[in-house]
């Protein structure tokens, strides 16, 4: 096993710049989720650690060594693709096989590899079979067998799971996290859903136009996040952020964050945590931080209401047209579409999240 290091690294293709100054550790033994939308460079980081793309800028490392110049077949390091990649030609059996073949390793020791791969991720009963007489959820496990035969110092997973179904999604990343922690193998997975990078990581490294966002512990990034586009994008659905100004407002020392139909007060620490900061800012909420009330602070109309099983989203738009999600329990009063109603937050300090209105790096609270 060994850490993945990139240190200020930068790759370009052309004049677009797709990795931009990229330092980031994975250390040993660690699932890493490097996550973002389509183009921000999360894929093509990874395929600078595998040297399927050569680097413009700065250095990779793996374990102690840079790798920079190290032809792909000498890093140690397997790939499990979107696409599986599997040899139509071949039976399951011979397309895990098959890169102890290019290794040279021998045929007994080939098969006890195989089987003990087979045996780890459930394909034992499908060794004799051909790809096209799997399923989708088969096909990736022979794809991630093929991966962990050749015993790497490193896994490098690439948007595994996005062509399989809702339900095989669910069991599958299970099965990696829980193959993974048996394994112990450091491991660098890529993906654009967020239900899956908090599922499954251990750290979360967000990117966005092939910067690094921030890095952190789901639940970190989830309680804590360091800019606005970090706070969107983490959570199903992401936070709400509507622009307001910092007034005083009331008795002396009470802060709020006024917009057009709102006046909504923040509470002391997070008041103390800001003061000074603005008077633009931007007022986040998770979702499930909301609550529909008579007495709430926001006025809002209500324009679509979303039936998600056990809860339901009520998205609504204050005057400005700024859209807030509410989270609330399916069992709760649903109101009628074109309803106004008013919203309030919840007390609690962890509630409110501050970021500035020009650079959307967070203000406060910072705990």
């Amino acid at each position: 096993m060994a850490q993945v290091s990139f240190d200020a690294v930068t790759k370009r293709f052309g004049e677009t710049t797709a990795v931009d100054g990229l330092t980031l550790k994975v250390a040993d033994g660690e699932l890493l989720v490097l996550l973002g939308s389509s183009g921000c460079g999360k894929t093509t980081a990874l395929r600078l650690v595998a040297g399927l793309e050569e680097v413009t800028e700065g250095t990779v490392s793996i374990g102690d060594r840079v790798v920079n110049d190290v032809d792909p077949k000498d890093r140690d390091v397997a790939m499990v693709f979107q696409s599986y990649a599997l040899y139509p030609h071949l039976t399951v059996g011979k397309n895990i096989e098959f890169p102890l073949r290019q290794r040279g390793v021998d045929k007994e020791e080939r098969s006890t590899k195989v089987a003990k791969a087979a045996e780890t991720l459930g394909l034992t009963e499908l060794l004799g079979r051909k790809p096209a007489q799997l399923s989708g959820g088969q096909r990736q496990r022979v794809a991630v067998a093929r991966a962990i035969v050749r015993e790497p110092t490193v896994f490098l997973m690439d948007e595994p799971l996005s062509n399989l179904d809702a339900a095989l999604r669910v069991q599958t990343r299970a099965d990696i996290v829980e193959l993974q922690a048996r394994l112990r193998t450091t491991t660098l997975y890529v993906t654009h859903d967020q239900v899956e990078a908090m599922t499954m990581g251990h750290r979360i490294a967000v990117m966005s136009d092939g910067k690094l966002q921030q890095v952190a512990a789901p639940e970190d990034l989830y309680a804590r996040p360091a800019n606005a586009f970090v706070a969107h994008f983490l959570g199903s659905p992401g936070m709400n952020l509507v622009e307001g100004m910092l007034v005083e407002s009331g008795s002396p020392g009470t802060l709020c964050v006024a917009f057009p139909g709102a006046s909504v007060p923040l509470p002391p620490e997070v008041a103390d945590a800001v003061r000074g900061s603005g008077p633009d800012v931007v007022l986040g909420f998770r979702p499930e931080a909301l609550h529909l009330s008579p007495d709430g602070s926001i006025a809002a109309t209500v324009v679509i209401v979303e039936l998600l099983g056990a809860e339901t989203h009520v998205i609504c738009h204050t005057e400005t047209g700024a859209r807030i999600i509410v989270r609330q329990l399916a069992s709760a009063t649903k109101p009628s579409l074109g309803e106004g109603v008013r919203i309030a937050v919840d007390p609690d300090p962890c509630a409110y999240h501050l970021f500035d209105s020009g650079t959307g790096d967070r203000l406060g609270p910072s705990a």
